[in-house]
């Protein structure tokens, strides 16, 4: 590859760098919308392996690069993925996402939780991101991730995906001690995690809080924020240069709660008003988002005229122009196509 000097731009904006026009990505772009990756899908039905088999992984990160030149090219793996060198066995069931067959639920289990050692239990990370960062220079930006403290708890303590997630709750308002040891745990895992993916390669840092959104504000600013916070905190003692991402689900609660997690970027999903998240999070903090992933079901126009809205409402600062979550399933892949293309012709 030929080392340029030339500063990508989604990094730019995401440094708040003067950029002229919104840099563009997708959560879940690479994923089961496109043909190519069901295709590569029947022949590694395992997640694990699409995720852990370095030169998979690395065919499936650069499918949408390959489709759509993307601004962003992100890390294929799932939030769960550093578990296992923890001591937390799970694996990743098609259509029903991760599972863990001994969740975490005492004092004892939290006890004997290790502490990661990324290069011997992933290592497959780094020979992952280092293939991406060749293959794309300084055309696009590689994005790694980390799943929060909380959400991973909630993993942990409730075995799998949860619509009430009573385990966790339960814990959390009958033996609080015990999460809280496990929330810091997690936190630290998960920074370790955030600077090895940073070292091989990952340019910015998105960090998932995918259920924190379930909590009351009251209990987020107990058992989410502060977690975030040291997340985040220790990340930027080793690399304070490189731009961190927070996505809460359901987050129009909890917005201005984001803005002092230590996250430079604000993930905004559709639930809240682009105009009205800038008012919000103040004109300083970067944000990303937030059109609805349904969207991409409507015609060309009615795509181009919500992307319009969205670059409008954000301004021409430190605005990464995304879906507010992941692309759907189901999503037309020409639909896909024809959002990139209006995206990358946007000047400001």
């Amino acid at each position: 590859m030929v080392v340029s000097t030339q500063v990508p731009h989604l990094l730019r904006a995401a440094r708040g760098e003067k950029v002229d026009r919104p840099p563009v990505w997708m959560m879940r772009q690479a994923g089961r919308y496109m043909k190519a990756y069901r295709e590569l899908r029947d022949k590694y039905p395992s997640f694990r392996d699409r995720s852990e088999i370095p030169e998979v992984a690395v065919e499936v990160s650069l499918q949408p690069w390959k489709a759509f030149q993307p601004d962003g090219v992100i890390l294929f793996s799932d939030i769960v993925t550093p578990l296992p060198g923890l001591g937390i066995e799970m694996d990743i069931a098609e259509g029903k996402g991760p599972i863990i067959e001994s969740p975490i639920r005492t004092s004892a289990q939290v006890d004997n939780l290790r502490p990661l050692q990324p290069e011997e239990s992933l290592p497959f990370i780094k020979t992952i991101l280092q293939a991406l960062s060749n293959e794309v220079g300084d055309k696009s930006t590689v994005l790694g991730f980390v799943g929060a403290p909380w959400t991973l708890a909630a993993y942990a303590v409730e075995g799998k995906g949860s619509k009430t997630y009573s385990a966790i709750k339960g814990m959390a308002f009958s033996d609080p001690t015990v999460l809280h040891q496990l929330l810091t745990k997690l936190a630290d895992a998960i920074a370790i995690y955030a600077r090895y993916q940073i070292d091989c390669g990952a340019q910015v840092v998105q960090m998932f809080d995918s259920w924190a959104g379930q909590l009351s504000p009251q209990d987020y600013d107990t058992f989410a924020l502060p977690y975030q916070q040291r997340v985040f905190q220790q990340i930027k003692q080793t690399h304070p240069d490189t731009p961190l991402i927070l996505l809460v689900s359901g987050s129009a609660g909890v917005l201005e709660r984001m803005a002092v997690s230590g996250a430079d970027i604000v993930t905004v999903d559709w639930a809240v008003d682009m105009a009205d998240a800038r008012a919000r999070l103040g004109q300083d903090m970067k944000v990303q988002g937030n059109l609805d992933p349904g969207v991409l079901f409507g015609s060309k126009e009615f795509i181009r005229d919500r992307i319009y809205d969205t670059v409008k409402k954000a301004g021409n600062y430190g605005h990464i122009l995304n879906l507010g979550h992941g692309v759907l399933p189901t999503t037309p892949e020409e639909n896909v196509a024809f959002f990139f293309e209006t995206a990358k012709q946007l000047k400001y």
